[in-house]
């Protein structure tokens, strides 16, 4: 391919990866909310019953993790498409770990099915052991959770460092992608063993926020620049 192609395809997955981002940042924040008011109930029963009187909001909720998941696999794509150039071999690890973010966010909607389900068959109300056990297994912290996230966070490290290498978006801005995916990927590996607890659990996702919105703006509007060690594709 011509340069001229070469960098015109980058702006595109630039732009992409800019939408894509605020996309899939406001698709979890939804969803999040929805699922927690679907559930905010004491008790397996009482959070079986209330699912069932929200049934809309977790069928909405199913959709959005569904987004969510294709979303990754566009970031997949579209960051590598912008960073293949500083470091093949890395920006392809960092693909293959925004895949795995996907389909693990994939295969987690088979929970949020089953709520459903337990709900919608009356198992909130005088259900049975096994049904009342198979609620509380699915409403399990680990099970509920994005257990993708850790490979969101190494995917998003790697990225982050290339952005910075390449000189691809300003030093700032990528070097606050690097430390906050740092965080993450120390504190979410001790928080799905269950060292982590409360809301510190929230908190450390406040400067990954931080730096999620700005990259989006700026990919969406200003596009990325050509590579320090740029090589011919």
């Amino acid at each position: 391919m011509t340069n001229l192609t070469v960098e015109t395809s980058r702006q595109f997955y630039a732009r992409l990866a800019g939408f894509t981002i605020l996309f899939y940042i406001a698709a979890g924040l939804t969803s999040v909310v929805l699922y927690s008011q679907a559930t905010s109930a004491e008790g397996t029963n009482e959070t079986l019953v209330r699912i069932s009187e929200h049934a809309s909001a977790v069928r909405v909720t199913i959709l959005l993790e569904l987004l969510e998941s294709f979303s990754a696999l566009v970031l997949a794509v579209t960051l590598y498409g912008i960073t293949r150039f500083v470091n093949h071999e890395l920006a392809m690890l960092a693909l293959a770990c925004r895949v795995c973010e996907g389909v693990l966010g994939a295969l987690g909607i088979r929970n949020t099915l089953g709520l459903l389900w337990l709900a919608k068959t009356g198992a909130g109300a005088g259900a049975p052991v096994a049904a009342d056990s198979l609620g509380a297994f699915l409403l399990m912290p680990a099970q509920s959770a994005m257990i993708g996230a850790p490979f969101f966070a190494v995917g998003s490290m790697i990225f982050s460092y290339l952005l910075l290498r390449g000189r691809i978006v300003p030093a700032p801005l990528a070097w606050l992608g690097v430390l906050a995916s740092v965080l993450l990927v120390v504190g979410l590996p001790l928080q799905l063993a269950d060292f982590f607890k409360g809301p510190i659990t929230w908190y450390m996702w406040l400067p990954m926020l931080a730096f999620q919105i700005p990259l989006g703006l700026w990919l969406l509007i200003k596009g990325v620049a050509m590579p320090a060690r740029g090589q011919p594709a």
